[in-house]
């Protein structure tokens, strides 16, 4: 017996987004910040020095070193982004090209999420309410419909903005998750498709990083097979088995296998995990709760339990490793399909509510960019630029017409949204996340031409580089035991010198001229037998520590 559905929808309602909007929404979200800027500190950096090394033929592709120290990263996303710098150069810069590939992904991941909402939206237990004198929705608009909720859905969550757009392996988790959605949502309509992708989703995540995750969502998958009434997914058992056997097969081949379980030290620990799991999947989480609430007869019917089980791992990851962002992340391709299908039981209130608070937060974010855009260029306000020159001192603002032309689009575009969504009643399913996908696109597109020359300056290596280069050139061998792994990454793949890392590894310093010692600002210069120091070097943003540089005495 079928059980009730809550959703009542009708034809209007199940007008799509126009394809040509939804290609912009997308090229809005991706493209900004892709060229222009070098490789920001920490995860982006350490990711591409380690594929530059690969691609240079200067450390394994299998077991990849920076510095002369393993450097434990997971092996499929690191060459993806090395294979990309070997095919693209000298045409592309390397940052550039190692780039391409991770857009690529997160392209991949916006694409999936729409398929396997429509596919999912396409089963009988998720169809609207057939009216009694017809009228409702038909099944394959509505299930565009629901799809392209989920795409804007996605695009609207706040903790995938910049995580997703950094050079990192979580890129290819997060699409990996997304070819398991969508195999499992498509395997009644799309079986040989299903099942190659089904053998290929679990090795691939667990080569990225993630093979809990992988084993997990295998495990998943086998419950939802094994209990389907459809035969196509009934069938599809036997190869979720054996992509899970694979994915833990090749953990264990590329020593993929890692105890990252933490559990929080505090009761503030506690309280950072509650507000990360506030604030990073908003506002996916609010209509996803309302989606359980309303298809609660549901729970075990597909278009409901797959999705569900895909957050439900990604939020287990995400509470086991105390916290984890980037665990947390790959919980949001299940979160945002089940936020879709809140969308036909949404009330009016609740979509006036978002609608407002997209209103009024985005706006506001516009303005404050815009506002120290100006201060940048013209020095009205002067306060922000002396803000910024206090907090990155040296650095010069640069204008692009090109930059400003792209802003000026991306606001005009939202007034023109805004107008839009607030002038009169629309019907569109999809109506109440336009206006928070559209405010995350603009937030993106302001941040990444209108603040890039000064973020770059903050968060890139160079400058500290460039002082370096002043005292060591190029190329020369340097030790650097005792520097963090960003360090160690910006000095080879941007100062282009020969790093010694390892505190045991003295034969190897012995060769080396050069030595680089980090030290808080307070602290004095070491006397070191047979060294001289040379200089120090300072990141403009950083009034802690300081680099002092020594160079080896002659004998």
């Amino acid at each position: 017996m079928s059980l009730a559905t809550p959703a009542l929808v009708t034809q209007r309602a199940a007008e799509r987004l126009p394809r040509l909007a939804l290609l912009l929404f997308c090229a809005a979200y991706l493209l900004p910040g892709l060229i222009g800027r070098d490789p920001w500190r920490n995860a982006d950096l350490t990711t591409y020095a380690t594929m530059l090394a690969m691609a240079e033929g200067r450390t394994s592709w299998l077991n990849p070193m920076l510095g002369g120290i393993p450097a434990d990263v997971a092996v499929l996303p690191h060459a993806l982004g090395a294979w990309a710098i070997q095919a693209l150069s000298p045409w592309l810069d390397p940052a550039l090209a190692a780039r391409l590939p991770f857009v690529l992904l997160l392209a991949g991941t916006l694409a999936l999420v729409w398929y396997a909402t429509f596919h999912l939206a396409r089963t009988e237990a998720a169809q609207p309410v057939a009216f009694a004198f017809g009228g409702e929705a038909a099944p394959l608009d509505y299930a565009r419909a629901l799809a392209d909720g989920a795409l804007l859905a996605t695009i609207a969550s706040l903790g995938l903005l910049q995580l997703g757009h950094e050079t990192t392996p979580e890129l290819a988790q997060l699409c990996g998750v997304a070819l398991w959605l969508w195999a499992l949502a498509a395997a009644p309509y799309r079986e040989g498709r299903s099942r190659a992708v089904a053998l290929l989703s679990l090795p691939a995540l667990a080569s990225s990083g993630a093979p809990a995750m992988a084993v997990a969502l295998g495990a998943v998958a086998l419950m939802i097979c094994a209990r389907s009434a459809y035969p196509q997914v009934h069938r599809l058992t036997l190869w979720w088995l054996a992509s899970t056997a694979l994915a833990a097969l090749a953990a264990w081949g590329l020593g993929a296998w890692h105890w990252r379980v933490r559990a929080p030290d505090s009761s503030n620990d506690v309280l950072d995990i509650i507000k990360l799991l506030l604030w990073f999947p908003w506002p996916l989480w609010p209509m996803a709760l309302w989606t359980l609430w309303q298809w609660r007869r549901q729970w075990l019917r597909r278009h409901i339990s797959i999705p569900l089980g895909a957050f439900a791992v990604g939020l287990m990851g995400c509470l086991v490793m105390g916290g984890s962002d980037r665990a947390l992340m790959l919980a949001l391709p299940g979160l945002a399909v089940l936020a879709a299908f809140a969308l036909p039981t949404l009330r009016r209130s609740a979509g006036a509510l978002i609608d407002w608070f997209s209103v009024f937060f985005f706006s506001i974010a516009a303005l404050a960019v815009w506002v120290i855009y100006s201060s940048m260029h013209l020095g009205v306000p002067a306060k922000p630029l002396a803000n910024i020159l206090r907090l990155a001192p040296g650095f010069v603002p640069s204008f692009s017409a090109l930059a400003l032309g792209a802003a000026l689009l991306g606001t005009v575009a939202w007034f023109w949204l805004v107008h839009w969504r607030t002038s009169r009643h629309r019907h569109p399913l999809w109506k109440s996340l336009v206006l928070p996908a559209s405010g995350v696109a603009l937030t993106w597109l302001l941040t990444m031409t209108l603040w890039l020359p000064v973020l770059d300056y903050a968060r890139s290596p160079q400058p500290w580089v460039q002082a370096i280069a002043k005292t060591v050139p190029s190329g020369q061998c340097v030790r650097a035991a005792g520097l963090s792994r960003p360090q160690v990454a910006a000095l080879e793949a941007m100062g282009g010198y020969t790093v010694h890392s390892a505190a045991d590894a003295q034969s190897a310093m012995a060769a080396c001229p050069w030595w680089l010692l980090n030290l808080r600002t307070d602290q004095a210069a070491p006397q070191v037998p047979g060294w001289t120091l040379q200089g120090e070097a300072r990141r403009p943003t950083d009034r802690q520590e300081k680099l002092l540089i020594f160079r080896q005495s002659q004998p």
